[in-house]
């Protein structure tokens, strides 16, 4: 059994531990509001390019189209886009995306398929890197960044598209977590090259007719290389909040769980420390009484 010191001691550690969670809980909380708006933001401008992207990728056939829409052809080369946070201390958010892209080379590599990696945030770069480290192409680090803005997700988009112009690949998928609330993030993984666009309800049945001026293509040419980095900037913010949301749960959890330890703690020094009051007062009552 413990002696009471080192009760005490252990006592003062875990108090200190639940300030540390607490504060941490409360600062994700605070980055969560900016988070989630912001990613509540990008969502119908995301989904209203789509749909437009959509209307004019569905006015050309496949062989006529620009390559970033009608692809290579094959689909041999595989480049998966990993996308997790910088810092750990957020519950399963980094696993799960590691996890689904883990599934996705497994699937891959069974078929067949040739697979190339780059990630972004070391979280995720860690993780994979113990069984796919040879995979690796190019890892980006968004550590020094404050807050993800526009002008990083078109540095990924740039990397992505040099990489496709020579021929490095011929599929691309993203992978990070859809926010949907403080407890739930879901793993997803979306195909950016070649484009692929689906159609929205809102969307669905209109028959609305369009007369572009340039020409699907033309536009096209100019818009892919934008979506991209739309699709990108999207998911980016969509793993912000994701991220936040997952550690200001975790600090939570942690906080209560720091709680209960020190309550289970301080009734186990109660009981010691009256343990040892009682066995001082038998050796006092002892000595009385054989005088």
């Amino acid at each position: 059994m413990p002696n009471l010191k080192d009760l005490r001691n252990r006592i003062a550690s875990v108090k200190s531990t639940r300030k540390i969670t607490k504060a941490m809980q409360m600062v994700a909380a605070a980055k969560l509001r900016r988070a989630e708006e912001a990613a509540q933001n990008a969502r119908p401008y995301a989904e209203r390019f789509n749909a437009v992207m959509s209307g004019l990728a569905g006015g050309m056939s496949g062989d006529n189209g620009p390559r970033l829409l009608a692809g290579t052809g094959k689909d041999d080369v595989h480049m998966l886009v990993v996308m997790t946070a910088e810092r750990g201390l957020c519950g399963g958010f980094n696993s799960s995306i590691v996890r689904l892209a883990r599934a996705r080379i497994e699937k891959l590599r069974g078929e067949g398929k040739t697979v190339k990696i780059i990630t972004v945030g070391k979280k995720g770069r860690e993780q994979l890197r113990r069984d796919f480290g040879d995979l690796f192409v190019e890892h980006v680090d968004l550590s020094g960044v404050q807050r993800v803005g526009y002008g990083d997700a078109q540095g990924i988009a740039k990397k992505l598209l040099d990489r496709f112009d020579a021929g490095e690949f011929d599929v691309a998928t993203i992978f990070y977590a859809r926010f949907e609330n403080v407890v739930a993030q879901v793993p997803t993984a979306t195909q950016v090259i070649p484009a692929s666009f689906e159609e929205s309800e809102g969307d669905a049945g209109t028959g609305a007719l369009y007369d572009y001026e340039p020409g699907e293509e033309e536009i096209l040419a100019e818009l892919l290389p934008q979506g991209v980095a739309v699709q990108i900037f999207a998911a980016l913010l969509e793993n912000g909040a994701s991220e936040q949301g997952a550690r200001m749960s975790a600090m939570d959890n942690a906080t209560r769980n720091a709680g209960e330890m020190i309550d289970k703690l301080t009734i186990e020094y109660n009981r010691s420390r009256q343990a040892v009051i009682t066995n001082e007062l038998i050796e006092i009552i002892s000595g009385a009484e054989a005088l």
